[in-house]
């Protein structure tokens, strides 16, 4: 059994291979190859643009792949979706495709762009969005640089942006969001339905989410003394139940917790000062609840 995966080549592709390592598959390519080696013999990959992968997954050329949303509802690909993976190149926050018009423009809503001129990578998704207010558009797709051609070439633009800078930085403000899209791991239908993908398919999502959720968390041990243990657990962030360990040495025991990684700088002196000692923070890869 081989279990052909699609990854995203260009922007998202070092941030997946780190997710999958973290998950434990290592993917490896030249800086001309598009077939990442793996330590997987079940594993065979393939790079391709984002765009790209859900239309070869629905074919079933590929028996799964990572890719966004957005992708996805471009060519309406029919899919399987196995699960959603938050994370980008440069934050957690969904990626979203806006109108986005001059500051200065008359035009407050789609409303007001019946007639005119929209340009956009995602075309199909946009036509729909004006289909669905009853507004007549001119449609056409851009091959980049979208934010430079209002209003001079087109009226209004549907851009896909995480953080909104780009179109700050060129004076454009949103009237509407058409979409908000994260990354998933999709499926073609057939390969979902044969037992033994299915099962590595879903063993895969499984430690791609364990790797997710352990981002920004980090373990905590330390040796407290048995008479200052309610002052220690005094100091732990609400809803946080430690593990509690018996040590050779009856006046003492061991205080085991995981928590989020940007407390633990006001955290561990308050644990030190409550009695707390021999205190280790220790990075996670994975974590399943």
């Amino acid at each position: 059994m081989k279990l052909k995966i699609a990854l995203p080549k260009g922007s998202l592709q070092e941030a997946t291979f780190g997710l999958f390592k973290k998950a434990g598959w290592d993917f490896r390519v030249g800086s001309r190859s598009y077939h990442p080696s793996v330590d997987d013999d079940d594993v065979e990959a393939t790079l391709l643009r984002a765009q790209e992968i859900a239309r070869y997954v629905e074919a079933g050329v590929l028996d799964i792949g990572i890719t966004g949303y957005d992708n996805v509802r471009e060519c309406e690909a029919d899919v399987v979706e196995v699960c959603e993976l938050v994370y980008s190149k440069v934050s957690a926050k969904p990626y979203k495709w806006v109108l986005a018009v001059p500051k200065d423009s008359p035009i407050k809503g789609p409303k007001d762009l019946e007639g005119k001129r929209v340009a956009t990578e995602l075309v199909n998704v946009t036509k729909r969005y004006f289909e669905k207010h009853n507004v007549t558009v001119s449609v056409e797709f851009s091959w980049g640089a979208t934010e430079v051609k209002v209003p001079d070439l087109v009226d209004a633009i549907v851009e896909g942006t995480e953080t909104g800078s780009t179109l700050k930085a060129h004076s454009l403000q949103i009237i509407d969001t058409l979409l908000e899209s994260t990354t998933r791991l999709i499926a073609n239908k057939q390969a979902w339905q044969d037992e033994e993908k299915r099962n590595k398919i879903e063993n895969m999502a499984m430690l791609l989410q364990a790797a997710l959720t352990a981002e920004g968390l980090v373990g905590l041990k330390m040796n407290v003394p048995a008479d200052k243990l309610n002052e220690v657990l005094a100091q732990l962030p609400s809803l946080k139940n430690p593990t509690i360990s018996s040590l050779s040495d009856k006046d003492w025991v061991a205080a085991e917790i995981i928590v989020e990684e940007n407390l633990v700088r006001e955290l561990i002196p308050c644990l030190k000062r409550a009695g707390a000692s021999g205190i280790v923070e220790y990075p996670l890869n994975k974590v399943i609840y």
